[in-house]
């Protein structure tokens, strides 16, 4: 069988002398984009609610930062917490990559706590609203994922199987595409509609909780577990054990939520 074969995209973007911009950061850049357009129209679907031009980029100053510090932190700790604490100067070693999710997630809902702290907003007011402007970001990190050639898939021999020559020559998953579609564009759709008008308290957090978790735990089968951790109790990656958590969030605040005012 013909199989689809990466095309082994320079991870290198634009060069300058002695500057070069990647990719990766170039989708970061992109994620931050979309996140000040779309926060701007969906001010204006909800205008009782007073989000302003300043403050939407205020929530993205807070984001940035939520989302480096939470996800390298996370990646420490969730991933290679013994090779850390033996190299703790590798931990501020960005560019050598390392980033988790569930971490830069947990950092941003730090960062969003202290946003709505300093600005007099209850914690789930600035969560609401965030939350459908996430998702098109996650699948601009994703599509990094795929043109950069990393995370990729389980071995298959699915038609559609993709052969990654820099890390080896069996066919597998493109699951960097899986995820960039079902956590990026499909839970964007999902939640750009649901949060079009006002809802309960905690309800648009809550979906995005269960979307991204159902997400990304479907999306875990078709990609291969990192080398250094493998499956683990029940056989499940450590981006699934993660996200339970999350699905199971999700669901008691929705429950919480359907007893808050709209």
């Amino acid at each position: 069988m013909a199989y689809l074969i990466h095309p082994q995209f320079d991870p290198v973007a634009i060069s300058i002398g002695p500057l070069s911009v990647h990719w990766y950061g170039l989708m970061y850049l992109l994620a931050f984009v979309l996140f000040v357009v779309l926060g701007r129209v969906h001010a204006k679907r909800l205008p009782a609610a007073g989000w302003t031009n300043q403050a939407i980029d205020d929530l993205l100053f807070y984001g940035a930062l939520g989302v480096v510090l939470g996800g390298r932190l996370g990646y420490v700790l969730f991933y290679k917490p013994a090779y850390f604490l033996s190299n703790p100067l590798e931990t501020f070693a960005l560019w050598q990559g390392g980033m988790s999710f569930h971490g830069g997630l947990l950092g941003v809902l730090f960062a969003m706590w202290l946003y709505g702290r300093k600005h007099g907003r209850s914690f789930f007011e600035v969560t609401d609203f965030i939350a459908p402007l996430v998702p098109l970001g996650l699948a601009a990190g994703r599509m990094g994922n795929f043109i950069n050639g990393e995370l990729v898939g389980r071995v298959t021999d699915v038609s559609w199987a993709m052969i990654f020559p820099r890390t080896d020559y069996f066919p597998r998953h493109p699951s960097q595409l899986y995820q960039f579609a079902c956590e990026g564009v499909l839970l964007f759709v999902l939640l750009w509609w649901y949060a079009a008008k006002p809802r309960p308290r905690a309800a648009v957090s809550a979906v995005f909780l269960m979307g991204y978790g159902i997400a990304r735990f479907v999306a875990e089968f078709g990609r291969e577990p990192d080398d250094f951790l493998g499956l683990l109790f029940g056989n499940l990656s450590m981006g699934q054990w993660l996200s339970l958590p999350m699905i199971l969030a999700g669901i008691v605040m929705y429950r919480y939520s359907q007893r808050q005012p709209v």
